[in-house]
Order: C-alpha cells, then structure tokens, then sequence
C-alpha cells in the first residue's frame, strides 16, 4: 500500500510537468507564428498611437520570460485572453463550444467500441478465412480514406439522394435556443426539459456525423483488437484450457479476451481523446458547432488566442484520458497495483 501511496503523487507530479510543458510550447508557437496579434486586434488601419497602446496592453512590450510569468498566472486563473472573433472570453467560447464535441465523440466512440472490439474478436477467431478477409477489407478502407470525403459522401446520399438524414447542422434552425443549456449535451438537455420533438430532431442529426466518425472508430479498434487476441489465441494457456475440455466461446471471451483488457483501454482512450481534440473536418463538413469548427475559424481568422486557449485545452484532454486509463489500469490489473 506504501508503494501505492508514493506512486500517485508521481503521477500527478508527471501530469504537472507535462502540462506545464504543453503551456511553455503553446506560448512559444504563440510568439513565433507570423502573426501580428496587435494587428488582429486593432485592424491594419490603426494609427501607430493606437498600435503602441494595444502592444503594451497585451504585454508584448516585455521581455519574453515575463510574458510567460503573465502567461502561465493568466492560465492557471481560466483567462485565455478575449477572441478577436467573437469578443467574448475564450474560455466563455471553449465552453460552449466543447460540449458539442463531446457529445459527438462519445457517441462515435460508442460504436466503435460496440462495433470494432466484436469485428477484432472475429477477425482472430476466423483468421484467413472468408470473415476475416472481408472484416480486415472493411476496416483497412474506414481506416484509410479521409473522413472529410466519407462525410461528403455520407451527406450526398443520405441526405441529398435518399432524404432520409437530416441535413448539416446540430439541430434545425426553428428548435434553436428552445431549450436551457444545461449541461451543454443537447440530447440531454431536450431530455431534462421533455422536449422530445426536440431531442428527437437533435439524434437524428448526430446519427450521420456520429456514424462517420464512429466508422473510423470502428476501423482503429477492430484492428487493434484482432492484433490483441491474435498474440492471446497463440499463448500456451490458451491450449491447456482447450485441452481441458474448456467451452471455446469461454476460452476466447474469458480468458483471451480478459487479457487483452488491458491495452484495450489505451487503445479507446486514444480514440476518444483524439475525437475529443476536435474532428475538424468532420465538424466542418457537417457544420457541427463544436470544438474542431471553432479552432478552425479561429485559424482562418488569425484569431491567436481562441487557436492557443483551444490548443491547451485539446493538450489537457489527452493529458487526463491518459491519466484515466493509468487509473483503470489499477482497477481492471491487480498486477497494476503492485
């Protein structure tokens, strides 16, 4: 239990550092871009006079090494500047924002749990026959055309074509605002408020995008997953259970399966965590109003503290998937533990 004690501090100690490494590299991409912030924020008919103020508004008239003491204190207090796009703070953006993406992710990570872990567990157990070919065919083109094209493709025939898929959009234009933001995840929140025209419309307009990115989802575990059990079905233990006479449904399910647990939680929380980064052209395609969409006008707009206030917060996303899945480590591995 000592060893235990003294671990967890490591790991927040490790968390710290690795944060405060992602906010020395976001300040350094901030100052080394060519991109004027005085000029995003004042227009490029502003008088010098007008120039110079904002300059020492913003700090830029002081050595580097205190504009990032004033970086770090304005960070760790949530105040990631104001956006030239918008004029509202960039943290007040980020949290309107992120809980589209979130819901988007969660639910594309859904499928590609529900859908990829099965796929990869048949792909091993039939491996060289016919379903492993066609699963491996299936996975290799979800994981290797570019989702920007699927959606395109998606929205052209099922939206275009056949009507039957709403168009881009989270929700239709006359439902927007009926509904109190809650908790920012629009199905729950027409839940809460017994809005079910409303919810309803808001699922059918998530099934296409999620489904997308679901797919690619889909195509990385299912990979992944039959790389796992492969190794698993190969081991001496796996044998002995076959020769005991032991339920080939229960030595694949149970035992083999029980084994690859563990990577497998890596492996979901890196999916999810790069689905929560922002899927940028996924959200652009379907103008989903999430955090990829935002980052992106951000970009176009030169809008520096909206793209490095989104940056941090995509860096602190991976930061804590990967702190969540070292905690399930300990909880699914008793060897973890030790």
């Amino acid at each position: 239990m000592a060893g235990i004690g003294l671990k967890i501090p490591a790991i927040f100690f490790s968390v710290a550092l690795t944060f405060l490494g992602l906010l020395f590299i976001t300040f350094f991409i901030g100052r080394v871009v060519p991109i004027d912030p005085v000029l995003a924020a004042v227009g490029d008919r502003a008088t010098p006079e007008v120039y110079e103020r904002m300059r020492i508004e913003l700090g830029l008239h002081l050595p580097l090494y205190q504009q990032f003491w004033i970086y770090l204190l304005k960070v760790f207090q949530g105040d990631f500047g104001m956006s030239v796009l918008t004029a509202n703070p960039v943290l007040k953006d980020i949290q309107r924002v992120f809980p589209a993406t979130l819901e988007l992710a969660t639910v594309a990570t859904a499928i590609g749990v529900l859908v990829g872990i099965p796929f990869g567990i048949i792909g091993a157990v039939f491996r060289g026959r016919w379903p492993d070919h066609i699963l491996r065919v299936v996975s290799l083109f979800g994981y290797s055309v570019p989702v920007f094209w699927l959606g395109l493709v998606g929205l052209l025939i099922f939206y275009g074509r056949l009507d039957i898929a709403p168009g881009p959009g989270r929700i239709e234009v006359f439902y927007e605002g009926m509904v109190d933001p809650v908790t920012g995840l629009l199905v729950v929140d027409a839940l809460l408020a017994g809005e079910w025209d409303i919810c309803k419309n808001a699922l059918a307009h998530l099934v296409l995008p999620a489904s997308i990115l679901g797919y690619f989802s889909t195509a990385y575990i299912s990979r992944m997953t039959r790389s796992f059990m492969l190794d698993q079905l190969e081991q001496e233990y796996i044998t002995t259970a076959r020769v005991k006479g032991i339920a080939e449904w229960r030595v694949i399910c149970i035992h083999a399966l029980g084994n690859v647990r563990i990577p497998l939680i890596t492996v979901v929380a890196l999916s999810y965590a790069s689905l929560l980064e922002g899927s940028v052209l996924t959200e652009t395609v379907f103008a989903w109003p999430g955090l990829g969409m935002y980052l992106t006008q951000s970009l176009l707009s030169a809008d520096m503290n909206a793209v490095l206030g989104a940056t941090i917060v995509v860096g602190g996303v991976f930061i804590g998937v990967n702190l969540l899945s070292d905690l399930l480590y300990k909880i699914f591995d008793p060897r973890a533990r030790m």
